[in-house]
C-alpha cells in the first residue's frame, strides 16, 4: 500500500510563503509524474502544477511566477514553493501521483489527504 502524505499546510499572511511537501511511502518501484492540485472552499478541485519525472513542470496560470513545483526523485517527494500568497490562494492543497508498486505492474495514480493554506488579506 502506498500513501502520500503532505505537510507544510499554515495559516499566513498575504504576501507571504509557503513550502508543502509530498513523501510517498509504502512499496514503491518508481513514480512518473506528480502534481499538486488544490480545492478552495465551496468550490472543485483544480490542478496548480504538475511535473514529469524529469522535471519538467507546469503551472496553472494564476500560479505562474509565483509557485515552483519541484521533486527528489531519491527520497520520493514533492514539493511546492509558495511566494507572494494571495487570499484565493487559500484551499486545500492536495498532492498526487501515478505510483509503480512493482516493475510489472502499471501505474496507479494515488491522492494524498491534503494539506490546509489559509492565507489572510
Amino acid at each position: 500500500q502506498v500513501q502520500l502524505v503532505e505537510s507544510g499546510g499554515d495559516f499566513v499572511q498575504a504576501g507571504g510563503s509557503l513550502r508543502l511537501s509530498c513523501a510517498a511511502s509504502g512499496s514503491v518501484f518508481g513514480i512518473t509524474d506528480m502534481a499538486w492540485y488544490r480545492q478552495p472552499p465551496g468550490m472543485q478541485r483544480e490542478l496548480v502544477a504538475e511535473i514529469t519525472r524529469d522535471g519538467m513542470p507546469t503551472y496553472q496560470d494564476s500560479v505562474k511566477g509565483r509557485f515552483t513545483i519541484s521533486r527528489d526523485n531519491a527520497k520520493n517527494t514533492l514539493y511546492l514553493q509558495m511566494n507572494g500568497l494571495k487570499p484565493e490562494d487559500t484551499a486545500v492543497y492536495y498532492c498526487n501521483a501515478v505510483v509503480r508498486q512493482h516493475y510489472w505492474e502499471p501505474g496507479t495514480m494515488v491522492w494524498g489527504r491534503g494539506a490546509q493554506v489559509t492565507v489572510s488579506s
